[in-house]
């Protein structure tokens, strides 16, 4: 398992004091945001603005990696798509550092501990209310954009989502850091369904494009001008209906209605060949998949027990069988 974080030591004071390296004066208030894999804090400064600072967890990304996001989103800015990107930053004290052209990722060490970090503006929003047809419109038009960008260049230092990145890796991860005595026919059926979805990545001709890569709704927020995307953490090189199927769902009816209405949308700025479909579940498969190999690897940082605290008891790897068992037959149907 990984080794502990040194998270418990950012504390307030420390937030502060790296906002202050990058001449970013804050006046005391702070509100920590929802994240389980980076600490993420919403922060006011003296002139009344608000920021968004990032603090990436050590270890999972390189410099390279996170560079690549960042220069990503400036990307889809610089073109008119509604991202939120990092900001340039600037040293106002000695010892600090940054990573990229554009000088946005900030290295800080402060009492022994190293700090990366990224600050960008703070952008407030609502959900999307998907089960309008004129909202799906206009999440497959902001898409079709940002796609467009993603086509322009590729990633050479982040993931390529494929089953053996996250499926058969993430397998190997879970089996090496779970219990085996609680697992149950999770590794055979896993296995199975596995297997099943390789078939259908080989079987598919979807071309490879740069994509925001976790595009849930809760990644999404909605304002009376529309949406921006927020959290580019997980960008990958994959096939473009990965930043769709998230967005639908319900039975096969209704996800027929929901994704035509999307693709209506969509394919004002890119084409779109419906074969792709074929991944959805396939792509499902994978993120339970890979999800239960992430709480694995991080359950030696306390906010994992606290957030999941089932995770490893025989009844999850029960149910986790069964939904993968789910999926071979939505897969076989």
């Amino acid at each position: 398992m990984q080794a502990p974080l040194s998270y418990a030591a950012l504390d307030p004071l420390v937030v502060l004091q790296a906002l202050d390296a990058v001449g970013l004066h804050g006046d005391g208030r702070l509100l920590q945001l929802n994240s389980y894999e980076n600490r993420v804090f919403q922060a006011y400064l003296d002139d009344g603005s608000a920021v968004v600072v990032k603090f990436y967890r050590p270890a999972r990304w390189s410099d390279e990696q996170i560079v690549e996001e960042h220069d990503f989103a400036r990307e889809i800015a610089d073109a008119g798509v509604p991202v939120v990107a990092p900001r340039t930053l600037h040293a106002a004290q000695p010892g600090i550092s940054f990573s990229g052209a554009a000088a946005t990722l900030a290295h800080w060490t402060h009492e022994g501990e190293a700090w990366r970090y990224a600050v960008s503006d703070r952008h407030g929003g609502r959900a999307p209310e998907l089960e309008d047809p004129a909202v799906l419109q206009w999440l497959g038009r902001f898409l079709g954009r940002l796609h467009a960008v993603g086509r322009q260049g590729r990633f050479v230092h982040r993931r390529t989502l494929d089953v053996a990145t996250f499926g058969w890796r993430a397998r190997e991860r879970v089996l090496r850091d779970a219990d085996p005595d609680t697992l149950g026919a999770w590794p055979s059926v896993c296995e199975t369904a596995l297997g099943l979805a390789e078939q259908t990545f080989a079987a598919t001709a979807a071309p490879q494009r740069r994509l925001h890569g976790d595009c849930h709704p809760g990644n999404i927020l909605w304002r009376d001008e529309g949406p921006h995307v927020v959290d580019l953490d997980d960008a990958v090189t994959g096939p473009p209906v990965q930043d769709l199927w998230m967005l639908v769902s319900g039975d096969r009816d209704t996800l027929a209605r929901q994704l035509d209405a999307l693709l209506a949308g969509y394919r004002l700025f890119m084409p779109f060949d419906e074969r792709q479909l074929a991944l959805i579940e396939p792509l499902r498969t994978l993120r339970m998949v890979h999800h239960s190999a992430w709480i694995a690897e991080r359950w030696s940082d306390p906010a994992f027990p606290a957030a999941f605290p089932w995770f490893g008891t025989p009844a999850y790897w029960q149910q986790q069988t069964m939904q993968l068992r789910e999926q071979i037959e939505l897969m076989t149907s």
